[in-house]
């Protein structure tokens, strides 16, 4: 007889001396806060548990979001085998011994649900060993990871399993993870109503590094409640002091995109420096850099893209602190482009145009014809090459025989986008020509 199958007296309550964080762990689901979007009656957890039946998942989430709580949790609620590990500690062996047990269990009717911390950390080869234990029920599995997925997770594994998407915890959630921290302990934490709010800013949506530092504050003994320098001083920490209507992270790389936007460097720079110095992921930074050199930037200055993709190569090289200087320089140089957002417009035109006209066929005379039936039927016929022609360019009409031309991208008159205007123009001008004539 398998150890989970002998039935099991209700846990005993956690010591006095454990962490915080641990005696304060949600024992149900709907205990679990800031993550109502998938424990909330109509969120995707609720339903599946709901349902008596769960499928494989990779939670993403920012680190202390609950993913490992919540996965313990699903495993109560439905009723399987709970195996809990790390990719960062374990082996190929483990996971054959992890497998080889779950089957053993699966022959007596006990489904496992295997939690894989980190499992982005695992290489591609071990990421496809899940497979077929996924594939033939053996493990329900739960994946946790702070990557983005479509890109440490292989697609075939990724193929199998629900992304869920964890939110970072926002004012509201971790500031009822202190209320509970403080009916537990039974007193209120020794803080002004200022260093409350700044203690939940310095968190940056991680409830346990909340709950950590409230434990430290309520093994001090204080005369008066601590104000948010005096909590900084105590913490070793700087304590950011935020207005109450402060919404943070998000907040702060809207500044930062909008002042680039604005052609403000200044902005731009202090916005970035709010953001590092705040403890904010540089990579993170670097691709919303990356966007607004697209976005915001295009073709009016084509290196602006570069810059940033050189950034990131700089700071992947140097790393941090040395690193950032590349990041600042991508900053300043979006910041001091010309702008357009022509190909930002453009795509947005070009796509909704595709979704409407989607099944349109191309006009066969610019069609590939590898065969002989495609040659009989017109692939190809009639095709004019450019290079051919004077001034390499030949004025044939490209769109569906269906569709009229359309004008999805318009430059501006600002940097590059300049001469590409006045190049389309030309171009224009001959093709209105050869139509004409």
């Amino acid at each position: 007889m398998f150890q989970d199958d002998v039935p099991q007296a209700p846990e005993p309550p956690l010591s006095p001396n454990a962490p915080l964080a641990d005696r304060l762990r949600p024992r149900r689901l709907d205990e679990v806060v800031g993550q109502e979007h998938l424990t909330g009656p109509d969120g995707a957890i609720a339903r599946q548990v709901a349902a008596g039946k769960l499928a494989s998942m990779i939670l993403w989430g920012p680190p202390g979001t609950g993913k490992t709580t919540i996965a313990r949790l699903l495993a109560d609620a439905v009723g399987l085998r709970f195996v809990a590990i790390s990719a960062v500690f374990s082996g190929v062996a483990d996971l054959k011994k992890v497998f080889a047990e779950a089957r053993d269990h699966m022959k007596i009717g006990k489904q496992t649900l295997l939690f894989v911390d980190e499992i982005h950390r695992f290489n591609r080869a071990q990421q496809d060993g899940f497979l077929p234990y996924v594939e033939d029920g053996t493990v329900v599995l739960v994946g946790a990871t702070t990557e983005n997925p479509s890109f440490e997770i292989n697609a075939a594994l990724l193929s199998r399993a629900q992304v869920l998407i964890l939110s970072r915890l926002d004012a509201a959630a971790l500031g009822k993870l202190l209320d509970r921290a403080e009916a537990l302990v039974g007193r209120a934490l020794p803080l002004t109503a200022e260093a409350r709010e700044a203690l939940v800013a310095t968190a940056d949506g991680d409830g346990r590094f909340l709950l950590n530092q409230a434990e430290t504050l309520f093994s001090i003994a204080v005369e008066a409640p601590l104000d948010p320098a005096a909590l900084a001083a105590l913490l070793n920490r700087r304590v950011a002091i935020y207005d109450k209507d402060r919404e943070g992270h998000y907040n702060l790389i809207s500044a930062l995109h909008k002042s680039i936007r604005g052609s403000d460097p200044q902005a731009a720079l202090y916005y970035l420096a709010r953001m590092l110095v705040a403890g904010e992921e540089p990579l993170y930074v670097l691709r919303r850099l990356t966007r607004a050199a697209s976005e915001d930037i295009g073709l009016a200055d084509p290196q602006a893209l570069a810059q940033c993709l050189a950034a990131k190569e700089a700071y992947d090289f140097l790393g941090s602190p040395e690193g950032e200087l590349a990041i600042v320089q991508a900053c300043l140089y979006l910041a001091t482009a010309p702008k357009s957002n022509a190909a930002y417009a453009a795509q947005k035109a070009a796509w909704r145009s595709a979704k409407e006209t989607g099944s349109l066929m191309p006009p066969k005379n610019i069609l590939n014809a590898p065969t002989k039936l495609m040659k009989q039927v017109g692939y190809g016929k009639g095709y004019t090459y450019d290079h051919d022609q004077e001034g390499g360019f030949s004025g044939d009409d490209y769109w569906p025989e269906e569709m009229a031309p359309q004008t999805f991208y318009t430059p501006t008159d600002r940097g590059m986008e300049k001469r590409i205007a006045e190049r389309m123009a030309w171009w224009d001008e001959r093709r209105k020509g050869r139509l004409d004539g």
